[in-house]
């Protein structure tokens, strides 16, 4: 795609999810084996802030408080690639174990080996995340690939979706925008077709389909540059077929970066209120971190451990959890995409998430 070639050599965040599509890309092993590849080093990583004992302090005392906790009781994940070194390192068993200690109830996938050297088994993954008290709650895939033979929604729909089904996953989703066929709004209205395709498939083996989000889905069409891309996918899937599982941090940053249209005309928006405008269609969200810093171009964010940055979990999550059945129907999977230390970032994260209460604090 020529709009992908011209960018990804300047541009951190694409630069980042490329190298991450190559990461699950990887195709899987004819007898379900899906030996996807190892984790690929991302292009540019995110200025990282320390695990210091002050921020940690810091992190506590803003979930401090008396009231119900903020993070409904069984729906706390993680996405493995924050964890893809020590996943590499020390092999799945040992990084469940930690996780389970850590007060985590679910784990999204990032591929299926993820550095381990494999072969491992779907039936294997399977029982060593079932046996330390974990559940799989999805997993990332390509969206589409020049390679037919590539393991992609788009190149190979029944592996991919026979896998998940195989591993018991109630969802299987693409951290891939719809960039296919450009940011025009007919070309955004193509992937949407096929992304109702995919869910529509997903949907025969009782799993929901669902896209992550970046910062960019928030632009603004190059041929109507008054109409927002999101809202395209919003409006040209359908609700019961697509899904959509927000990265916070990065729809923070589209906040930054796209309130304005390319005319120089206000464009403000909130992501909680496409959360709060169609929350069944938002069963997973990435709980991702930040520092607002002008001086971090183009983002305005720097990111950081869950707790230590600028973004409001407590106002977003209680806010979801007020929703019909809201503490019942979302998932809340933690990430980092470059800790300083991987398994220090999980247990703080979750120390953070579980102290945050509904009166009090911030």
């Amino acid at each position: 795609m020529n709009r992908t070639r011209r960018t990804e050599a300047t541009d951190p965040e694409l630069s980042h999810r490329l190298s991450r599509r190559n990461m699950l890309g990887v195709a899987a092993g004819a007898t379900a084996a899906a030996l996807l590849g190892a984790a690929a080093t991302p292009a540019a990583a995110a200025v990282e802030a320390g695990g210091s004992s002050a921020g940690s302090a810091a992190a506590d005392s803003r979930g401090a408080g008396h009231g119900r906790p903020v993070l409904p009781p069984g729906r706390l994940g993680i996405q493995l690639y924050s964890l893809r070194d020590k996943i590499a390192s020390l092999g799945f068993a040992a990084v469940f174990a930690e996780l389970r200690r850590f007060g985590y109830d679910e784990v999204e996938y990032a591929g299926y080996t993820q550095g381990t050297g494999g072969p491992l088994t779907l039936a294997e993954l399977k029982r060593l995340t079932r046996d330390h008290g974990l559940r799989g709650i999805g997993s990332h895939v390509g969206y589409y690939a020049s390679d037919p033979g590539a393991y992609t929604f788009a190149q190979n729909l029944d592996r991919v979706l026979d896998d998940a089904a195989a591993l018991g996953l109630p969802h299987i989703g693409t951290a891939s925008g719809p960039w296919r066929y450009g940011a025009t709004v007919d070309g955004w209205k193509r992937c949407a077709e096929e992304f109702n395709r995919f869910g529509a498939e997903a949907r025969k083996r009782g799993m929901k389909f669902y896209q992550h989000n970046h910062s960019e889905e928030f632009s603004f069409a190059t041929d109507r540059p008054d109409v927002r891309l999101y809202d395209v996918l919003l409006a040209e899937t359908d609700p019961d077929l697509v899904h959509l599982e927000m990265d916070v941090f990065w729809a923070y940053v589209g906040q930054y970066r796209y309130s304005t249209r390319p005319d120089g005309t206000p464009a403000p928006f909130d992501p909680l209120d496409y959360v709060l405008a169609q929350p069944h269609r938002y069963p997973l969200f990435h709980v991702k971190d930040g520092d607002r810093d002008d001086s971090a171009v183009p983002y305005g964010y720097r990111m950081t451990d869950v707790g230590d940055g600028d973004i409001d979990y407590r106002r977003f999550i209680s806010a979801v959890n007020r929703t019909r059945h809201g503490r019942h129907a979302h998932h809340w999977q933690a990430e980092r995409d470059n800790p300083v230390d991987s398994l220090d970032f999980a247990r703080r994260s979750s120390a953070h998430l579980h102290s945050l209460r509904e009166k009090g604090g911030r």
